[in-house]
């Protein structure tokens, strides 16, 4: 659970003023925002509370730009301008172009700072209209800590930089609270971004300060510094809907942290090593139906046969696949279910694909333990991921298969009503459904939430030698109130997550159990399709800023 400290107040000369540039930041830096309305409550406000109305729809891409020459150093960037993409980071941003090549974008805000330009220039490359710089894009400002070395700054600041890594929200530094100045500029920034006429927007810019952007936007305040992840060049996706009767937008964390790498195989989590983690993987798309089940398994048998894809040996039968052969198989006959019209065939394939691409995804990681609703679709997407853990270490000749323990969690059950449901929780709150049959449910699957959370945190020892990853399998709307159990936010916050039938979010405990999870991704999408191309090298450690 998200444990939160009290905010001590500014000095009165610090508080409503606009503080002077930081000494150690380039030309290109501005001045800094005001620190304006302190935090005086550590509680979420309304998701888009603080934001201006809309009168349009409006989807909103983030991106971290790509690795850095201080990132790679080790060195305290914060607002500076002397750091510039290194050759990994502008493949990383290339990557990024590719895989919002498709994506239709009416304007690009971009931090003044050179390593975040430079992303914002490969990625726009070949759009038509120039880039938007905004100077509260840039860096957080970190004042005498910038362009330090990582151990130099423990060796010269001691508590000070102790402060600055456990207790971020409420550090001083040079006469200023660099976090609470950088949420006020967060705001500011939305101001303009939401007031631009373009229904689609990209917005270059840097760790910090786009975790600030998804915070703000969200109503979470200050303490909630370093929850939400950014690597280089992820991306994450916000999604505003104005209101009927006018008045602060709905606002819908679409994905979070979609990254060019994959998101499992560092063990780093905001530069600080971590050990434990739990992943939400959604179950695939749902197929209740035991009579197209059974024809569709005969109907890929006969494909299989017809093929050649079993092996015959002399007249004993058919012997299955191992574990490589049977992914070869299945990739094979799910480009082939198109030759037959049939949907309940293709339905059920999705559900496959959808369960075998979250298995190979996870080959990643050891994973020691699955958790699973005892729903058909959850179950069947536990299984493949099992099979294929422990399959991984058996390819080879003389191998142990390795044990994944797997058993069915009763609270990550939901009614069939969420199973049936087509449309997501931020349409289904604002068609005033609240207060019927329907949002009694929710209530009944918010209270079993709690317990299933618990049941996870469970899980993990609480030690810091012990290595745990638990994979938790269900539907996405269980899993939407796990996502908020782990903020400590309250119901009200479902519908301002989004997640599809086969992603995957991942949270680490680089503090323990007891402690609060950091968000490292939500929403992951890449391996079933988008934004799924040739990724580059993932990092062995993910750049604090």
């Amino acid at each position: 659970m998200l444990l939160v400290a009290p905010t001590p107040p500014l000095s009165p000369a610090a508080a409503g003023r606009r503080s002077p540039r930081p000494a150690s930041a380039s030309s290109t830096c501005v001045s800094c925002s005001s620190v304006g309305e302190l935090e005086t409550s550590a509680s979420p406000r309304r998701a888009g509370a603080s934001l201006p109305p809309l009168g349009q729809a409006k989807r909103v891409v983030l991106v971290r730009h790509g690795q850095s020459t201080w990132n790679a150093e080790g060195r305290i960037q914060g607002s500076s301008d002397a750091s510039v993409l290194t050759p990994k980071g502008e493949a990383q941003a290339e990557t990024s172009r590719q895989m919002l090549l498709s994506d239709s974008f009416d304007a690009c805000f971009t931090s003044p700072l050179a390593r975040s330009r430079r992303t914002a220039e490969i990625i726009w490359e070949g759009r038509d209209d120039a880039l938007i710089p905004d100077s509260d894009l840039r860096e957080i400002d970190l004042y005498s800590f910038q362009g330090l070395l990582k151990h130099e700054g423990k060796e010269r600041y001691g508590v000070l930089y102790r402060q600055w890594q456990k207790n971020a929200a409420n550090f001083s530094i040079d006469g200023h609270y660099p976090v609470r100045e950088l949420w006020d500029r967060a705001r500011s920034c939305w101001e303009r971004i939401l007031a631009h006429e373009g229904k689609s927007v990209l917005v270059v810019a840097h760790n910090a300060v786009n975790q600030a952007l998804v915070a703000t936007s969200l109503g979470l305040s200050v303490e909630y510094f370093r929850i939400l992840l950014q690597s280089n060049c992820g991306a994450s996706v916000l999604d505003f809907t104005p209101q009927a009767r006018g008045g602060h937008p709905t606002v819908c964390l679409n994905r979070l942290n979609q990254t060019p790498n994959s998101p499992v195989a560092s063990g780093s989590s905001g530069g600080r090593k971590t050990s434990k983690r739990i992943i939400l993987a959604c179950q695939g798309t749902t197929q209740s139906s035991s009579e197209v089940r059974a024809f569709t398994c005969m109907r890929m048998c006969s494909i299989m046969r017809k093929h050649r894809l079993f092996t015959n040996l002399g007249g004993m039968g058919y012997a299955p696949l191992n574990m490589l052969g049977t992914i070869q198989v299945f990739r094979f006959v799910f480009c082939v279910a198109n030759l037959f019209p049939t949907q309940k065939l293709s339905s059920f394939l999705v559900k496959c694909f959808q369960s075998q691409k979250t298995a190979e995804l996870l080959l990643d990681l050891k994973v020691n333990s699955i958790l699973c609703s005892p729903q058909v679709a959850a179950v069947d997407t536990a299984t493949a991921i099992c099979e294929v853990q422990e399959a991984a270490d058996c390819l080879g000749a003389d191998c142990v298969p390795r044990y994944v323990e797997m058993k069915n969690l009763m609270e990550l059950e939901i009614d069939d009503v969420f199973q049936a449901k087509q449309k997501s929780f931020g349409e289904i709150v604002q068609s005033g459904w609240v207060g019927g049959m329907e949002y009694r449910l929710l209530e009944r699957l918010w209270a079993q939430s709690k317990d299933a959370w618990q049941a996870l945190l469970n899980e993990l020892p609480d030690d810091a030698a012990s290595d745990r990853v638990v994979v938790a399998v269900g539907h996405p709307a269980i899993h939407l109130a796990l996502i908020c159990r782990c903020l400590d936010l309250p119901i009200e916050y479902m519908s301002s997550f989004h997640l599809d039938d086969g992603s995957i979010s991942v949270i680490d405990f680089p503090d323990g159990p007891k402690r609060r999870g950091v968000i490292r991704c939500t929403n992951y999408t890449a391996h079933l399709g988008r934004w799924s191309i040739p990724i580059t090298r993932p990092t062995e450690n993910d750049e604090e800023f």
